[in-house]
């Protein structure tokens, strides 16, 4: 039986081409977003190249949507058996700029989204009677402090946290989860970043993007399919002894 894929954030970006990336591995897949006409969008270009994806509407900060998110997935494509916490924010937040609602934002996208998709799917699988892989998305960011980004790198370390305390609870049903961390990633999201740096710096937009990527090992950005290329491999059957663990997809930022 295909396996199916869920994916959060499907919409644009990195999302959008992880579930191309896993559509093209085999996977049956429910691209998943708030905004459903670029959910839609990207089905309708998976189904169009032979794949079998649908459209689900979830805003990931929202427990009973994510929820029926989960329910709706399984009653149209049967089954899943990998999620992909991928839906997330990254407001440029210097630490004297900070107001609360920026950190009640941020921190209820990245860390709710991750921790409801999780709980929604352990639950799922262990009522399906199988196993499965949770898979999260931290950052580079959340695995070494960037300045002007407490409020999104706080969210990335949480995820990893989250992903190591997750992976020790659900190893007795057969769950792993491991979390992957993409550097500087050409995404309309990181396009907004940049321009935030920079304006906050006073510096046009090829600055901002110079400040992260001027200490890329590769000295280059990555493309969300360098990502989604880490993506597949967590999803598929070679990663099966991992668990608990974070795959930087950064081009070379940090070494740990």
């Amino acid at each position: 039986m295909t396996e199916v894929a869920f994916v959060t954030g499907a919409g644009q970006g990195i999302g959008e081409a992880i579930a191309k990336r896993l559509a093209k591995d085999g996977f049956k897949i429910a691209a998943v977003g708030r905004t459903v006409a670029k959910v839609q969008r990207v089905a309708d270009e998976i189904n169009q190249a032979g794949g079998e994806a649908i459209a689900v509407a979830a805003d990931v900060q929202n427990r009973d949507e994510v929820y029926a998110a989960i329910d709706e997935t399984v009653a149209k494509l049967g089954d899943i058996n990998v999620v992909v916490n991928n839906a997330g924010v990254a407001p440029t937040t210097p630490i004297l700029d900070i107001k609360q609602d920026d950190l009640d934002y941020t921190w209820k996208i990245n860390v709710g989204g991750t921790v409801w998709g999780t709980q929604a799917a352990a639950k799922k699988m262990i009522e399906l009677g199988h196993g499965g892989k949770i898979i999260n998305a931290t950052s580079q960011a959340g695995v070494v402090g960037n300045p002007n980004l407490t409020a999104y790198g706080s969210t990335k370390f949480a995820v990893r946290g989250i992903t190591q305390t997750t992976a020790r609870e659900l190893a007795e049903y057969g769950i792993t989860v491991n979390a992957f961390a993409p550097g500087i990633v050409r995404t309309p999201m990181m396009n907004d970043i940049a321009q935030q740096v920079a304006d906050n710096a006073g510096k046009d937009f090829e600055w901002g993007m110079n400040s992260f990527a001027k200490d890329i090992t590769l000295q280059k950005l990555s493309e969300p399919e360098d990502v989604a290329n880490g993506v597949a491999f967590l999803a598929g059957s070679d990663s099966d002894y991992m668990t608990g663990q974070t795959l930087v997809v950064d081009g070379g930022m940090v070494f740990h």
